[in-house]
């Protein structure tokens, strides 16, 4: 059987210096398990019926996360708030204010302590995870990133961190949960769990396994907001790299059972009414409508719409702000805290829990103003309109420090779930100061801004939603009092800040747009919601990239943008590929796979034969061969060619550095041929291009048409391939036919998935090295291919909308010339290419 494979295994043929000291450096193994067995149309059927199963279980299996972390949440964050609420009203008249304090302080550091050792055990799990699943997505594995113990550390490390008082969501980890559930689901095995296994052998390839990661992100963004359409668009706009039609309908199918199963449940549990759906998400903005007494207010009219793209220009500046002070944050970790031991992450996260908790207490009790409750049925700006409100919003309020009939505005923003105080900023008219409002505002940014990027599971949809709300609010406080716009709803005001704190932050258009008109339930909020985001995209962008990018990127992970930026077309395919190739024959002794596999990294090879043609004894002849042979040679791109236009470009090298750079990978000293075969390879000293010719071997002398010879392509194959056949025996000897090696079924060549057995762990020992393995039947003959012509344009549409790993560059006549992988179309290796190209000019 040929195990043909349109997508090959993680990372690249080369190494790429800039991403040598990172660990992102992989790509996702994509074997089609399902077209090497012949399919008619019923198994096709129930195949596909298989899979719309899967997709509902993700869904409910996501939904039940949310619920689970939600229903502790509230749990933990109840008691916390219970305690710390009595302790503070008896200690406002004992004067044991300081005792309310070291109780806050022991629950907050107790919870956020746990967090941290949570991410200690899996340390992916710390963050929102959304650059993570990004990654994933996009086509590049973070080690560790859905495995069962991620999402377990991350869905108990979340609810630690929010009960624990951080200014940190929990849905952007709920996006993550969901990513893993639907990785991990369908597989039916888990590292974790070996001694669990189910003969289920589908859905391993790597287009069914991301469709699944992208259902599962999508039904973590419809639990966490209720918005099914929202987390399609989500899993579209911000996640998937590739994209079909029947997976929309899936991933929409998915969001809505995670939708359902979550509020089915909520709202059982907390209204005892089982069916009722009350409660879509864990994220509900309420109902926005005016007060029935107040004929002149209006949710939003025309004019707000001016308001509102200034407050987007506004949000986005903040965004950017926050985003470059993030930043700053993460790489003084990288350098400072992470190369640290364990423990100083620990103390970081304690530090920030015990920074937050002091704020909140000292800002509730100082700068809190004590404002007056009336049950009247008209509410001017310094008092509580109690009538029409919702029972939440009007049990959240806080009378913390204040005497009777007076509550504090501070301590009902602080000492609040962030949810419950979103709801505050959006439902209760004229509850805030400005100055309030101010200081909520200056100290959250500050504190929120701090806690992203520290070691524990937290998320920065919450906290930026309840930052821009406050700003906001501010806004229309300010256009109500000094300009006397008494038409205005401070409520629409309040979700135009959030959407244009949140959109300048995160950078996400139609998705957020979505999400936020689910949440609210109002499709009038469309045109000013859409508005505002653009606006505040577009100021973002001016400064710098969204947040979750500005991660990716200071992880060093080869992230593959949309599309190229129209310069990208002077390039060509020559211009960024790499001639120098690590390749296996058809036919190759063991003693060369062993040392190729432990000499390199590469996770795919090329096979290749030599081209040692006769074509001067041709040239001598007739003529017009002769000149078609000299056309050939004139128009046909060459590895040596190209190697040496390189090599004669360079010219700020001196000669001896530009001979060590092209000479790189090549043993320049040839082993004594009576030294044992095998003690080469454990040493790693034996040359890593397979020698069919042992008076040829790679040396000081060889000119460069001898290095870069030419060489036919034939197929690629995998590492885990080669290793695989090492440890199965699978090789013929020098005196049989290669008909004599044993054949492998798919069965058996797939045995140890998910985890491959590593070339280093291999007992040489029960190795030949004079052994030969016939690697044809295992290799993929037919990749994608492109000529060294194609412009780089079209290299880049090929290579992300077929999800390639590797695309060699086949000349005229099938000669190999190089391998293009995804490190050579990051947009930092096209820019650099391209100054190299107007150099040469």
């Amino acid at each position: 059987t040929i195990l043909g494979e349109t997508r090959e295994e993680e990372d690249e043929i080369l190494p790429r210096k800039d991403y040598e000291s990172l660990d992102y450096d992989r790509c996702i193994n994509d074997p089609y398990l399902e077209v090497l067995e012949t399919m008619d149309n019923k198994k096709a059927q129930r195949y596909e019926a298989v899979k719309w199963v899967m997709v509902f279980a993700i869904g409910v299996c996501t939904g039940l996360v949310g619920l689970f972390v939600d229903f502790f949440v509230r749990l933990f964050t109840q008691l916390k708030f219970q305690v710390v609420q009595s302790s503070v009203e008896e200690c406002t008249e004992k004067g044991c204010l300081a005792l309310s304090l070291l109780e806050l302080l022991g629950f907050n550091l107790t919870f956020v302590f746990l967090a941290s050792l949570l991410v200690l055990i899996q340390p992916v799990a710390a963050g929102s995870g959304i650059p993570e699943i990004k990654c994933y997505l996009n086509g590049v594995k973070v080690p560790g990133v859905v495995r069962l113990r991620t999402v377990v550390c991350k869905a108990m490390g979340v609810l630690f961190s929010v009960a624990g008082g951080l200014f940190v969501g929990k849905e952007g980890p709920m996006i993550h949960s969901g990513a893993v559930v639907g990785a991990g689901l369908p597989q039916f095995q888990s590292i974790s769990l070996r001694k669990i296994q189910f003969n289920f052998p589908y859905f391993r390839s790597d287009r069914d396994k991301r469709d699944f990661v992208s259902a599962g992100a999508a039904a973590g963004v419809a639990a966490a907001f209720g918005a099914p359409i929202g987390g399609t668009l989500f899993s579209l706009e911000e996640g998937s790299s590739f994209w079909n039609q029947g997976l929309t309908w899936k991933v929409l199918f998915c969001s809505m059972a995670a939708t359902f199963t979550l509020n089915f449940f909520r709202s059982g549990i907390q209204f005892g009414s089982w069916g009722s759906f009350q409660l879509p998400g864990l994220l509900n903005f309420g109902e926005f409508k005016c007060s029935e007494s107040d004929k002149k207010c209006h949710l939003w009219t025309a004019v707000d719409l001016g308001f509102f793209i200034l407050m987007g220009i506004v949000g986005g500046l903040l965004g950017a702000t926050f985003n470059c002070l993030n930043k700053r944050l993460a790489k003084y970790r990288m350098r400072n805290v992470h190369p640290k031991p364990k423990l100083v992450r620990v103390l970081e996260s304690l530090l920030v829990s015990l920074t937050t908790t002091v704020v909140v207490f000292v800002a509730s009790m100082v700068l809190g103003e004590c404002r007056q409750m009336s049950s009247t049925g008209h509410s001017g700006n310094d008092t509580l309109n109690l009538q029409g409100m919702s029972e939440d919003v009007n049990s959240s309020i806080k009378t913390f420090f204040c005497p009777n009939e007076t509550y504090n505005d501070m301590a009902t923003l602080f000492f609040n779930p962030q949810e419950s105080a979103i709801l505050q900023l959006f439902h209760q008219d004229g509850t805030f100061s400005p100055v309030t409002l101010s200081l909520f505002f200056l100290l959250y940014f500050s504190l929120s801004c701090w806690t992203y990027g520290i070691s524990v599971p937290s998320g920065l949809f919450v906290p930026s939603l309840l930052c821009g709300a406050a700003f906001g609010r501010l806004v229309a406080n300010l256009l109500k009092s000094y300009i006397g716009l008494d038409h205005i709803y401070s409520g629409t005001f309040a979700l135009i800040g959030a959407a244009a704190f949140l959109g300048g932050v995160v950078r996400m258009t139609i998705s957020l747009t979505v999400i936020l008109i689910e949440s609210t339930n109002e499709i009038t909020y469309g045109l000013p919601i859409m508005i505002t985001l653009m606006v505040a995209k577009w100021t973002g962008d001016f400064f710098n990239k969204g947040i979750y990018d500005i991660h990716v990127n200071l992880r060093g992970v080869p992230l593959l943008e949309w599309e190229t930026e129209v310069e990208m077309d002077k390039l060509r395919a020559s211009d960024i590929m790499e001639p120098n190739l690590t390749y296996v024959y058809p036919h190759t002794r063991i003693q060369s796979l062993v040392s190729i596999l432990r000499t390199t990294v590469h996770h795919a090879f090329p096979v290749v034969t030599e081209n040692r043609g006769n074509e001067r004894e041709f040239m001598k002849g007739n003529q017009l061969i002769s000149n078609n042979i000299k056309f050939k040679k004139s128009s046909i791109l060459t590895r040596a060619g190209e190697q040496r236009k390189r090599s004669q470009s360079m010219k700020s090298y001196p000669s001896s550095e530009l001979r060590n750079m092209c000479d790189e990978h090549i043993a320049t000293e040839e082993p004594p041929e009576k030294e044992d075969l095998l003690q080469q390879m454990l040493e790693r000293r034996y040359t890593p291009y397979p020698n069919l010719y042992p008076d040829q071997s790679p040396s000081e002398e060889w000119t460069m048409e001898e290095r870069f010879r030419p060489l036919t392509f034939h197929g690629l194959i995998l590492r885990s391939q080669l290793v695989t056949l090492l440890v199965r025996g699978v090789c013929y000897s020098e005196s049989q036919s290669s008909a004599s090696q044993p054949r492998l079924s798919h069965a058996e060549m797939s045995e140890d998935y998910p985890r491959y057995p590593d070339i280093h762990d291999l007992d040489l020992t029960l190795l030949n090295p004079r052994m030969i393995v016939d690697v044809t039947p295992y290799m993929n003959p037919s990749p994608f291919a492109v000529s060294p012509n194609t412009h780089v344009s079209q290299v880049f549409n090929l290579f992300r909308t077929m999800g390639l790993r590797h695309l060699p560059v086949v000349n005229a006549v099938g000669e190999i010339v190089g391998i293009i992988t995804r490190h050579n179309l990051t947009h930092e290796f096209l820019q650099a290419r391209l100054r190299q190209h107007y150099q040469s000019i």
